[in-house]
């Protein structure tokens, strides 16, 4: 049969043979992608697992260097680190405290493995005793004082050895205030990773058994409308202006049209995570028999890819480093 607009051409063409697809591949996955997450808690002695997020564990203080180190010969080259802790008090002042567990974690993962980037979660949710991502004052996160203790907070983990910065409070004007706390304490090389565009997700249930939190009520006074697409793009932006080094979108899937429209906007390198309820549902399924737990992964990640994204935050980071080598 011949198609009388193009006689010629065939799609098909350059996918008869393995060969010929990898040739012509527009996305790639590399380990260099991937950002995998850590938990570490205080005041235990063996790993706790979660019980919503399947081969995901919170680790001893004790067994973080040896986490580290295997990550790296995995083929992870970044950890993104959360402290679970056991000194909670209203405004989280365990972070700013040069040996409290945000501090030790650095430290202890730098020394582990020099070569690891090594990637700080700056907010308060895990480190207050009301589970919010900063100081409540009448009932809501007060901007201000929270960005206050924040630049405390970003000073403590650049002078414990951390490689980037990642605040994840959505407060506005955050950026702006990291960037003068650490060029006014001498950490002016240090890059930001914003969560730059953070939406106020039903997906991150999960996390909360990961970090213990006892969060009740919700986050939707700071962080973002999941059906607001054009302040999406004006929050990355924002961040943008203020001094992001790097930017990034929360939660994955669901957002890959927020993920292409600030990539079309930014030359920054852009990140998105893949958060705990996008895995639990892969890992759910995967049990029940229903779907292929690899290829739905690597599709997923590619995904990511194909949308924009140079760096992807996953719990999946060390099985995806394990596929794409055989």
């Amino acid at each position: 049969m011949t198609n009388e607009t193009h006689p010629d051409f065939r799609f098909r063409r350059l996918r008869r043979t393995s060969a010929l697809r990898d040739m012509v591949r527009e996305t790639r996955l590399t380990p260099s992608d991937f950002i995998l997450p850590i938990f570490v808690e205080e005041g235990i002695d063996e790993p706790v697992t979660i019980a919503s997020m399947p081969g995901v564990v919170r680790y001893p203080e004790a067994q973080l260097a040896e986490k580290v180190q295997s990550a790296w010969q995995k083929g992870i080259r970044a950890v993104l680190l959360f402290g679970v802790s056991q000194h909670k008090d209203e405004v989280g002042a365990d972070t700013w405290n040069d040996e409290g567990l945000m501090a030790r974690m650095i430290r202890t993962a730098k020394e582990a493995q020099p070569e690891m980037c090594v990637i700080s979660d700056n907010c308060f949710c895990e480190y207050t005793s009301h589970g919010h991502c900063g100081v409540v004052h009448n009932g809501d996160v007060d901007n201000d004082l929270t960005l206050a203790n924040l630049q405390m907070q970003v000073v403590v983990a650049a002078k414990a050895g951390v490689d980037v910065i990642a605040p994840s409070g959505m407060q506005d004007g955050m950026i702006a205030a990291i960037r003068n706390a650490l060029d006014t304490a001498g950490y002016g090389h240090i890059p930001v990773m914003s969560y730059s565009t953070k939406f106020a997700s039903a997906f991150y249930g999960p996390f909360r058994d990961a970090v213990d939190s006892n969060f009740k009520g919700t986050r939707a006074s700071y962080q973002m409308d999941p059906a607001n697409r054009r302040e999406a793009l004006a929050e990355s932006l924002q961040d943008e202006d203020e001094g992001a080094d790097f930017l990034m979108v929360k939660p994955g899937l669901a957002y890959l049209d927020v993920l292409a429209d600030i990539r079309a906007h930014t030359q920054r390198p852009l990140a998105v995570y893949q958060v705990s309820g996008e895995y639990a549902m892969i890992k759910a399924s995967a049990a029940a028999g229903v779907i292929d737990e690899r290829a739905v992964v690597l599709e997923s990640l590619l995904a990511f890819k194909r949308a924009g994204a140079d760096l992807i935050i996953t719990y999946y980071a060390e099985d995806a480093c394990s596929w794409l080598s055989n």
